[in-house]
Order: C-alpha cells, then structure tokens, then sequence
C-alpha cells in the first residue's frame, strides 16, 4: 500500500514537471493544490495505513495548497501593483475640482 501512494506520489510530480517543460503555464493555485495533494497522500498513506488516509491526506493537501498558492498570488499581485503605482504617479493624483460661483447683480 505504502508503494503505492508513493508511486502515485512520483506519477503526479512527473506529470507537473512534463507540463512545465511544455511552456503551459499552471497558475500557482494549481501549483499549490497539486504540490499539497501529493504530499498530503503520501502522509495519509503513511499516518492512516491505507488508501482511505491517502485520500483524506490528498484532499486535505491539495485544499491547503490551493489556499498557500492562492495567497502567494495575491501578494504578488499586490508588490506588482505598488511598483506600477510607484513607477506612475501622476495617474493616481486625486485632483480636487472646484466649483466656481458667479454671483451677478443687476
């Protein structure tokens, strides 16, 4: 049982390193979900001694990869965003209009 999820666990990493040698790109949600499951079966599989641990580690992994992954994309977003705002100041200026009032008199 234990070879294999550990053969299950070298399928999924070769099949992630087939991909990234082909330029598709894998977002890093998917990145992480699936870097989290496969490690999270090969622990299941190992602390639950059967197939039903490494299904719950798998899923358990690939959710907190997706999560990890997630979070690593926003905060990239975010430093990317910051040197643009940097880099570009005047766009982000927050002009204040002002009214004018013409006041007449006869």
């Amino acid at each position: 049982m234990m070879f294999a999820c550990m053969c299950l666990a070298f399928l999924l990493m070769l099949n992630f390193n087939t991909q990234a040698q082909t330029h598709k790109k894998v977002s890093p949600q998917a990145k992480g979900a699936i870097i989290g499951g496969a490690g999270g079966a090969v622990a299941g599989g190992l602390i639950g001694h059967g197939v039903g641990g490494a299904v719950i580690g798998a899923a358990v992994g690939a959710g907190g990869g997706y999560i990890i992954g997630n979070e690593s994309r926003r905060a990239a977003e975010k430093k990317r965003r910051i040197a643009w705002r940097r880099a570009h100041p005047r766009h982000h200026h927050h002009y204040k209009t002002t009214t004018t009032t013409v006041v007449t008199t006869h």
